[in-house]
């Protein structure tokens, strides 16, 4: 114990005095929790590395330190030998695209293709639909030029489908039709899609598009209970006169006003083709469009003209069908609906949509005729061929004919054609884009 505390007693006492910052330098860090703190060097004079430049330390939320990796310098001076040239091709599509600079975009030309879509209902002369043909046996002109197909397909398309019901027919043409509305849902498919519209004095439309279901069957119920017009002619005397009741040519009530001329009621047919159409112009590219109509063919006091909703037809590229359960089925009445009085309007508008859409119109008087016509009409529709070509004519908003020629080597009579050929007799180009 002396001996100890002699030894305590002589050790040199100046390592008390040094100042705390070298003090501090000495001390080493806290030994860890989860390892042995290393033992120290015997000869910290042989065994210190040289003196790195000082870093500032990083925090306790700073990520750990990556491997350092090799300068250039040192990947330069032993450098291994080349690796063999092996170029592959990449499958179009397949490799990504590198975003160009602001300088290459200045320099991009770009161009406006123009293609044309032309379905086509071949028929024989029974009314029968020709199968079977394929693109060589059709040529299709455009203002007279021979067009070169691009795309063809004889595979049905789904519809989407607009019909409009005329409520201003003759009641006995109205409930006719009434009848017929469980054809007219059978002959849709369970992929097309439907949307009901009435018109007379104006136009509504009654559902929205939809398959074939239970709500398509109660609108049709509720559309059962319209009563058309009066099938004589208008009353404007007597006792059943707009004036009201009449005694000796006086009406019992003096102060009810004495109306003489009979109002015309109005037939807005344009107008109701033109909500169905703006309507479908909005509805899916790869179904095929068409509006499908319930009517004598009356119109007048429309707001829209017939020019400028044939434009909006052919630039959507929409069909027109038609029904006429009226007199139009009767002999000599398509001579007579040709002619247009000033200010009457039109006795039958719906050839000119039909013939220039490429559609049909069906005139039946029967109530089975008009459920055939249904299925007819819609099977015509969904069964055509769709062919296409790219036009070369100039971006302009003119108009452009097209005429489709089809050849049949068994087809030898130049008075009469073989086929009957409906298709759309012209289109309006897409304006250019901007």
């Amino acid at each position: 114990m002396l001996a100890a505390a002699q030894q305590t007693a002589s050790t040199p006492a100046p390592q008390a005095q040094q100042p705390k910052d070298q003090q501090n330098q000495s001390i080493p860090d806290a030994p860890s929790a989860v390892q042995p703190a290393p033992p120290l060097p015997e000869n910290p004079s042989q065994t210190a590395p040289e003196p790195m430049p000082q870093q500032p330390s990083p925090g306790r939320n700073a990520a750990p330190p990556t491997q350092q990796e090799p300068s250039p310098a040192d990947q330069n001076a032993n450098p291994g030998p080349r690796p063999p040239i092996n170029i592959r091709t990449v499958p179009q599509g397949g490799a990504t695209k590198e975003s160009g600079s602001a300088q290459d975009q200045l320099f991009t030309i770009s161009t406006n293709v123009n293609q044309v879509l032309i379905p086509v209902t071949v028929k024989d002369e029974s009314g029968h639909l020709v199968n079977g043909l394929g693109p060589k046996d059709f040529s299709v002109l455009e203002n007279g030029k021979k067009q070169t197909l691009n795309f063809f397909t004889s595979d049905p398309f789904a519809l989407s489908t607009a019909v409009v019901f005329d409520l201003g027919m003759k009641d006995v043409d109205l409930q006719k039709v009434n009848h017929t509305f469980p054809a007219l849902e059978g002959a849709f498919s369970q992929f097309d899609e439907i949307s009901l519209y009435t018109y007379s004095n104006a136009v509504s439309q009654l559902s929205g598009w939809g398959a074939v279901g239970r709500k398509l069957s109660a609108t049709l119920d509720d559309l059962r209970k319209v009563r058309g017009q009066n099938n004589g002619p208008p009353v404007t005397s007597g006792p059943l006169g707009p004036q009201g009741p009449m005694i000796n040519d006086r009406p019992v009530d003096p102060a009810a006003p004495i109306v003489y001329a009979p109002v015309q009621e109005a037939h807005v047919l344009n107008d109701a083709v033109l909500r169905a159409a703006m309507d479908l112009a909005q509805r899916d590219r790869t179904r095929r469009k068409v509006i499908f109509i319930i009517s004598d063919g009356r119109e007048y006091r429309s707001n829209a003209s017939y020019r400028d909703v044939l434009r909006i037809l052919l630039a959507n590229n929409i069909l027109v069908y038609a029904v006429d359960p009226g007199g139009s089925a009767l002999p000599g009445y398509h001579t007579l609906s040709k002619l247009h009085v000033p200010r009457l309007g039109y006795s039958d508008i719906l050839p000119k949509y039909v013939n220039a859409t490429g559609g049909e119109v069906f005139n039946e008087l029967t109530r089975t005729g008009i459920e055939d016509a249904y299925t007819q009409a819609l099977g015509d529709a969904r069964n055509q061929y769709t062919m296409g070509y790219v036009t070369h004519a100039a971006a302009s908003g003119s108009y452009r004919d097209i005429e489709i020629l089809v050849g049949r080597p068994g087809c030898k009579s130049s008075i009469r054609p073989c086929v009957n050929v409906y298709a759309k007799a012209g289109y309006y180009p897409a304006p250019p884009v901007r």
